[in-house]
């Protein structure tokens, strides 16, 4: 049995949203499903490490939604890229997180109108479904790095196999900027 841990097959590139500096020494990806009870945890563990790396972290978050299971999360995937098409995508993602419990259509809709945007071009391009082969792509990659459920997390683009907690990522994150600097 190997002990090699997986790697990002696809790195970081300008397609990614960045939250953070993105010359950052320490980087983060979060595969997660926006209708998953477990990425719903990671999220404010997500955030606390945001806020205690401040500027020494870049941020990405890619779309794995295990569909199967969760029905609606390829449709937030998707609400969340049409906000971002319109510069929101980090508010979008925050709103899913907390609305987990209401990811239809009409939520869907109703969410990018509190966040200001232009409805009938979210609404246009959920019907079109503009923004599916964006989450097919981050899906893909993340079958490639080796990602079968979510949360999954990278740092520095090796797979963090340990504790999702925020001491643990903290540790985690702060030993990888170390070996990078």
């Amino acid at each position: 049995m190997s002990t090699r841990r997986s790697r990002l097959t696809l790195p970081l590139p300008e397609r990614d949203h960045i939250a953070g500096a993105p010359d950052a020494p320490a980087a983060l990806v979060e595969y997660g499903d926006f209708e998953c009870p477990h990425c719903r945890a990671a999220y404010p563990v997500v955030e606390a490490v945001k806020e205690a790396l401040g500027p020494r972290l870049q941020f990405a978050y890619r779309h794995f939604p295990l569909s199967q299971t969760h029905p609606h999360a390829a449709r937030a995937a998707e609400a969340a890229e049409a906000a971002g098409a319109q510069g929101r995508f980090w508010e979008m993602h925050a709103v899913l997180f907390e609305n987990q419990h209401a990811l239809e259509d009409e939520d869907l809709i109703r969410y990018a109108d509190h966040l200001g945007l232009d409805v009938e071009r979210f609404a246009r391009e959920l019907a079109e479904h503009a923004w599916e082969p964006r989450v097919r792509e981050d899906f893909l990659s993340g079958v490639r790095a080796g990602v079968n459920g979510t949360p999954t997390f990278f740092v520095n683009g090796v797979r963090h196999d340990g504790a999702w907690d925020v001491e643990s990522l903290l540790e985690a994150l702060v030993t990888a900027a170390r070996r990078s600097a």
